[in-house]
């Protein structure tokens, strides 16, 4: 996966949102199942007509039902597609695609920029409400029901014990040759006026499952089942753990993916290739 287009194409960056209600997720599949890569491949073959598809590469890849507000990916175009159709190229899209998925930008992207690789972190909120009566029909999609009441003041002193970079092994479904050290830069709730919970969950990048994982330790801390000092004993344990259940996805939404500066894209995609390793503790 390069981190400059081929010579003869132009990488163009994709800014898009989608309801991934209806989705199996990002990545296409076999078997002809629904995903966010597959209509816009298809809709960018399309509105170019063009006799192959041009594969996106995203900066996260979310599961079946998660949702994107601030999702980012890159496509390398041939330059005379590009210079044919770019003016036009969004509103055709907007005129293809779905309505449960839009593009709202596209432009050439800067040297050295990949979706993926050169992204210093990625921010989610889960949404979740403790209302007895349930969650308004209107954001049943988007907001998770909880059916206990939740000490978000405990949630959030729990939260802090996770924060850091860490092994975060016992809140991700393990891939293998694949690490599970993240850095978890914030991880805050705050209930709105509506009696919507909102859990702010930054990270460098995240593992398989990991912020539902998350999401559902610290419910375990709200609703008193569990101490707010669980969820970091559990993570010092580095295994997963029963009692940890993972969340439905459909409270989950990516809500911004954070870049460097130009001139630092290069520098950050190589380093994020690097596969990483926690600091030894020494022998004594």
């Amino acid at each position: 996966m390069s981190d400059e287009a081929a010579a003869g194409y132009v990488r163009v960056r994709l800014d898009l949102s989608y309801d991934g209600s209806e989705f199996s997720g990002w990545a296409k599949q076999a078997g002809g199942r629904r995903t966010v890569q597959g209509e816009i491949e298809d809709a960018l073959r399309t509105v170019t007509r063009s006799g192959q598809t041009y594969e996106l590469t995203v900066a996260g890849r979310t599961d079946a039902g998660v949702h994107a507000r601030g999702q980012v990916a890159h496509v390398d175009l041939p330059r005379e597609v590009w210079a044919e159709h770019h003016q036009k190229l969004l509103k055709r899209l907007a005129g293809r695609l779905p309505r449960d998925v839009r593009v709202w930008a596209l432009r050439e992207a800067p040297s050295g920029f990949n979706a993926r690789f050169s992204a210093i972190w990625r921010r989610y909120a889960y949404r979740v409400t403790d209302n007895p009566g349930g969650v308004d029909p209107l954001l049943r999609n988007h907001v998770l029901w909880h059916d206990w009441p939740l000490d978000v003041d405990a949630m959030n002193e729990a939260a802090r014990r996770l924060l850091g970079e860490h092994d975060f092994a016992a809140y991700c479904k393990k891939r293998e040759g694949a690490t599970t050290i993240r850095t978890l830069q914030e991880l805050s709730l705050a209930k709105g006026d509506d009696g919507i919970i909102t859990a702010t969950v930054r990270a460098d990048a995240f593992c398989h499952n990991m912020v539902r994982s998350l999401i559902g330790a610290l419910l375990f801390v709200g609703d008193g089942h569990r101490p707010p000092d669980w969820p970091a004993k559990v993570l010092a344990a580095g295994v997963r753990d029963s009692a940890v259940h993972v969340v439905r996805p459909h409270g989950l939404t990516l809500e911004e993916v954070g870049y460097p500066a130009d001139e630092l894209l290069a520098a950050r995609s190589k380093e994020a290739r690097n596969k990483r390793s926690l600091p030894s503790a020494g022998c004594c």
